[in-house]
């Protein structure tokens, strides 16, 4: 199963959106090894980018990003509009030294330092001009004590309420194999929804969070989205109507290309990449989301720098990749 279904209540100021992935996530592992742990908060936030992309209105990338100075360093998961994704994860120490059990908290906001950003960065984006980014400590308040949010499912609706101002609930779970999440987000009063009475409207709301709470991380993991919204809203939409969209196929797809290699050498700038050759032969990398591996030597080096046409600045090689 890789799809995302979304659907709206008629009886109540919600769309809602569940996601299930498969193999797309499983491609996602095959190129990595990850400590149990990390895979896990890694799955949660892979299913939080999918249901979040659903519901943008152009053609472009979202990034999820969180960083700290804790054992995970850097993760990343990117997901398109079209719901190709493709995901990371830098640590900062062994993976041996990482607990099975360890928390979002203990993992990703040590000393208070956690930040969550998710950016919008749109395909036909203009030179010059900044992609959306909102950004959110991964602590809050807890009446006078700061604490680390303790999920992605917390960190994911902290920032809902902080950046997007919108209320919404998420549930998330994933394994080694799958990785699922329902997504509840309350619509504005105005618009769709305006036939409504106030009250009426947040009756409907609180309803419709009450269902989904009865959802379990089984259920996420094994069943297809059709299944789950009717096991969850079956008397909803026969009392009040729930209507649901066709589902939506979800790939994992890199980005990563020889191109872009060659535009970061450009920034390293040409003394820099000559000492790279110089004390190794050739300037190797490999991709943090596919591990495919790029190989320049010196004649490559020196057309990144000195050619006007991209296309010979990026042949392919002569040998290795």
């Amino acid at each position: 199963m890789n799809q995302l279904l979304v659907f709206i209540c008629d009886g109540a100021p919600v769309r809602g959106e569940i996601v299930s992935i498969g193999s797309a996530w499983q491609a996602i592992q095959e190129r990595r090894n990850d400590p149990p742990a990390v895979r896990k908060i890694l799955g949660d936030f892979v299913g939080a980018a999918t249901l979040l992309s659903a519901s943008l209105k152009f053609d472009g990338t979202l990034i999820i990003q969180a960083q700290s100075k804790g054992p995970i360093q850097l993760l990343v998961v990117e997901c398109k509009s079209d719901l190709s994704m493709r995901a990371t994860v830098k640590l900062s120490v062994e993976p041996s030294e990482i607990d099975d059990q360890a928390t979002l908290g203990e993992l990703l906001d040590a000393s208070n330092s956690g930040r969550l950003a998710i950016t919008l960065d749109p395909a036909d984006r203009e030179p010059g001009q900044a992609p959306y980014q909102g950004i959110v400590a991964l602590q809050e308040y807890f009446g006078d004590e700061l604490r680390p949010v303790t999920s992605a499912s917390e960190a994911i609706a902290l920032y809902m309420q902080n950046s997007e101002q919108l209320d919404t609930r998420i549930w998330l779970s994933s394994n080694d194999k799958n990785v699922g999440g329902l997504l509840l987000q309350r619509l504005p009063d105005s618009g769709g929804h305006a036939h409504l009475d106030p009250q009426i409207a947040a009756e409907g709301w609180s309803r419709i969070q009450t269902l989904g709470e009865t959802i379990t991380n089984e259920e996420l993991l094994s069943l297809p989205p059709q299944t789950i919204l009717r096991r969850l809203f079956l008397e909803e939409s026969i009392e009040y109507g729930v209507r649901s969209f066709p589902v939506r196929p979800i790939r994992f797809s890199c980005t990563c290309s020889r191109n872009k290699v060659a535009d970061v050498l450009r920034m390293l700038g040409e003394e820099e990449v000559q000492g790279i050759l110089e004390e190794r032969g050739s300037v190797e990398t490999i991709c943090d989301f596919c591990a495919k591996p790029y190989r320049f030597d010196a004649v490559d080096c020196l057309q990144v720098f000195k050619t006007d046409l991209l296309s010979d600045a990026t042949r392919p090689p002569s040998k290795g990749h």
